[in-house]
């Protein structure tokens, strides 16, 4: 949500900059009006706009603050048929996971499920890897179960002999 915020504040600075460049500029009086018209009207639009891709997923290939990283944790996605691969990924580093868009490809969709069964029935997680490289190499996989963490050590047994104290004597 803060990416909005920032992103909104500069969207009207910037509409406020071309509207003031438009008032201070040697023009007639209602193209002056005119400017700060299509300002006012554009803020709210841009608010109205970006606050809606919040809840839209993004297609992977415009990712580009993150294009170079090596594997995201898959929370869960979904398939439509001849239309797309939907994605809800955590990237190590980000507080919040993130929806994602993949062109529809059975290939990757099998892969997808495949790799799902598989990370269900080890009790892992099931990861991405290079989830937002445009161009895939057709041999790699492109997700895989992790394997469930094995379980911590058990204390070994004490060394010696046992002694065993009966209550009666």
């Amino acid at each position: 949500m803060t990416g909005l915020i920032h992103l909104f504040a500069l969207a009207a600075l910037v509409a406020a900059a071309l509207a003031g460049i438009t008032v201070w500029a040697p023009r007639k009086v209602w193209i002056k009006a005119g400017a700060i018209a299509v300002a006012a009207l554009f803020i709210p639009l841009a608010f109205a706009g970006l606050s809606d891709l919040l809840s839209k997923p993004k297609p992977i290939h415009m990712e580009w603050q993150y294009r170079d990283l090596a594997e995201a944790t898959v929370l869960a996605g979904t398939l439509r048929e001849d239309v797309a691969i939907y994605l809800w990924l955590r990237i190590d580093g980000v507080d919040e996971p993130r929806a994602y868009v993949l062109p529809w490809d059975r290939r990757v969709a099998q892969a997808l499920q495949d790799a799902t069964r598989e990370a269900e029935d080890g009790g892992g997680e099931l990861l991405m890897m290079l989830p937002f490289e445009t161009v895939r190499d057709e041999r790699g996989a492109l997700f895989y179960a992790l394997p469930q963490e094995a379980p911590p050590a058990k204390d070994p047994a004490p060394s010696g002999p046992l002694v065993f104290n009966h209550p009666g004597g």
